[in-house]
This record gives structure tokens, sequence and C-alpha cells, in this order.
């Protein structure tokens, strides 16, 4: 079952939620909500698993250290105020 047209907007603002869903840290109330749309959203549905699996991969991914060069263009970067449109 797929969402219709009119649920899209709910699937955006569910999809702003799931990363705290998935670290249980929404009221249960709020989790409930999310658990009744994807078992009729095969769209959040996949969106949910995706960031599962994504999740599972970065906490076991190794730790590899930043050259220190790209930290430092990054940081300099960061520092440097925004430019205008291109």
């Amino acid at each position: 079952m797929a969402c219709d047209a009119s649920s899209h907007p709910h699937c955006l603002e569910l999809f702003e939620k799931l990363s705290e869903y998935i670290d249980d840290e929404l009221a249960p109330a709020e989790r409930r909500e999310i658990e009744a749309h994807v078992a009729g959203c095969v769209a959040c549905l996949a969106c949910l698993q995706t960031l599962r699996r994504t999740v599972a991969l970065c906490r076991t991914g190794a730790d590899h250290p930043v050259p220190e060069e790209f930290s430092r263009r990054l940081r300099s970067a960061l520092a440097a105020p925004p430019r205008g449109p291109a």
C-alpha cells in the first residue's frame, strides 16, 4: 500500500522524526504514530529501513583519521564569510 497525495506532507513530517524514532527518543504516542504510518506507507517504510541500515553501517565502521590538510582547509572554509550566489 502506498500513501495517497494528500498524506505526502504527513510523510515529510514523519521523515523528520525517523532518526529520533530509531534512537528511541520519541514519546510513546509519536512512536505509535510512526509505526502506524509505515505499516501502510511503502515509501516511508523503505526510508525507515534504509536509515536503520545506514545507522548500523556507521556503527560498525572503523574510525579513519582525516588528513590534517583537509581539516585545515575545512576549518578555513567554515570560518570564511558566505559567498553570494554563483
